[in-house]
C-alpha cells in the first residue's frame, strides 16, 4: 500500500507540472518549444537555489520525468562538478550529469529513424 501512494503523489505531482504548460499552450501564443525550454530554465533555476531537491524527495518521478527534472539535472550536475573541478565544472558538470538521459535519447531517436519512415504532413 505504501508503494501505491508513492505512486499517486508521483502522478499527481508530475500532473501538477503539466497543468501550466497546458494552460499556456491553450491560452497564449507561445510555441511549445518555448515552453518546454521555459520549463527547463525554471528547473534549472529551482535547483540551483534548492528548492526543486525536496520535490524531488517527494514526488519520485513525478518530479524528476518533466522537463523541470531535466533542468534540475543539469544545475546538479554542474554544482557537483564545480565542488570537484573548479570552474572547469560549470562547463562540463551538465553534461556528465544528463549524459545517459541524452545518449538514450539520441539512441533510440536513430532507432526509429532507421525503422520507421516519416510521411509528409497533409
Amino acid at each position: 500500500m505504501e508503494n501505491m501512494i508513492k505512486y499517486l503523489w508521483a502522478f499527481l505531482v508530475g500532473g501538477a507540472f503539466c497543468i501550466p504548460a497546458q494552460i499556456l499552450i491553450d491560452k497564449t501564443k507561445l510555441t511549445p518549444a518555448r515552453i518546454l525550454v521555459g520549463y527547463v530554465v525554471a528547473g534549472v533555476f529551482l535547483g540551483a537555489v534548492g528548492l526543486y531537491e525536496p520535490i524531488v524527495n517527494f514526488a519520485g518521478a513525478g518530479a524528476t520525468t518533466p522537463l523541470t527534472g531535466f533542468g534540475y539535472l543539469v544545475s546538479r550536475g554542474i554544482r557537483e562538478a564545480v565542488d570537484e573541478k573548479g570552474l572547469l565544472g560549470a562547463l562540463t558538470g551538465a553534461l556528465s550529469a544528463a549524459s545517459g538521459g541524452i545518449s538514450a535519447a539520441l539512441i533510440f531517436g536513430l532507432l526509429a529513424a532507421l525503422f520507421f519512415r516519416a510521411k509528409k504532413k497533409r
